[in-house]
């Protein structure tokens, strides 16, 4: 059984991280999944990303159990195993420590939208889950840091199709998308979108929520039937 291809996209995705100053050390995995082998390609755990090769991507199946490859997968890897089994339409999970990001998953706080960025990309505030109970934390920590991102969109009446990015209490984000590329995108995204809003906070504690209009009109014109951002 070949999985060079998962194993190529993923370290292709995981070497984004630190060129967009999205990691530390070997803060933070993406995982890259195959769909039709039921397997998914992540980062091995505590490895130096200059030390990364495809061939270190570990490949582990729907489980979290590894299928193939000699070093033990990130820690997080039964988190990203949760996600691929409950969310069929990804292909892609990103989670780093960013900076802003990581700051407002501290505050357990939603990040408002406060601009015109953060409606081009969803017209939810950025949720974020509340910090698990003892009984979970003592338990399957990593399988149950999936299920409070499950559970977090359920509750807040979410997507994960139309949100792909999220914070969890107190830990820090994560983020999704049907390609590499694209959960790559929305962790680069949602670092971006809480700078600003802690900026916004900053410069204006009083700071009003973007009106709804203008949120619609954002979205839409990138997202909607009618959409005329970019090139057809």
């Amino acid at each position: 059984m070949s999985y060079q291809h998962i194993q190529q996209a993923a370290y292709e995705a995981n070497m984004q991280l630190p060129k967009l100053g999205l990691v530390l050390f070997t803060f933070g995995n993406v995982s890259v999944v195959d769909r039709s082998l039921n397997v998914f390609a992540i980062k091995p755990s505590g490895v130096p990303y200059g030390e990364l090769t495809p061939e270190k991507m570990v490949i582990v199946d729907l489980d979290g159990k590894t299928v193939h490859g000699a070093l033990r997968p990130s820690s997080d890897t039964l988190t990203h195993a949760v996600l691929y089994k409950h969310w069929t339409n990804i292909g892609s999970i990103v989670h780093t420590h960013s900076t802003y990001a990581t700051a407002w998953a501290q505050t357990q706080r939603d990040i408002p939208v406060y601009g015109t960025t953060h409606a081009d990309h969803t017209t939810a505030d950025i949720p974020c889950a509340a910090p698990m109970n003892d009984e979970m934390i003592k338990g399957n920590y990593e399988y149950e840091t999936g299920i409070q991102i499950i559970d977090c969109l359920q509750q807040k009446g979410l997507n994960y199709e139309d949100v792909e990015m999220m914070l969890v209490g107190n830990h820090a984000p994560f983020t999704w998308g049907k390609t590499p590329a694209k959960a790559v995108y929305n962790s680069a995204v949602l670092e971006n979108i809480a700078q600003m809003a802690f900026l916004t906070e900053q410069i204006n504690p009083q700071a009003q929520r973007l009106k709804d209009a203008l949120v619609k009109k954002h979205f839409e014109r990138k997202h909607g039937p009618d959409s005329y951002y970019g090139q057809s």
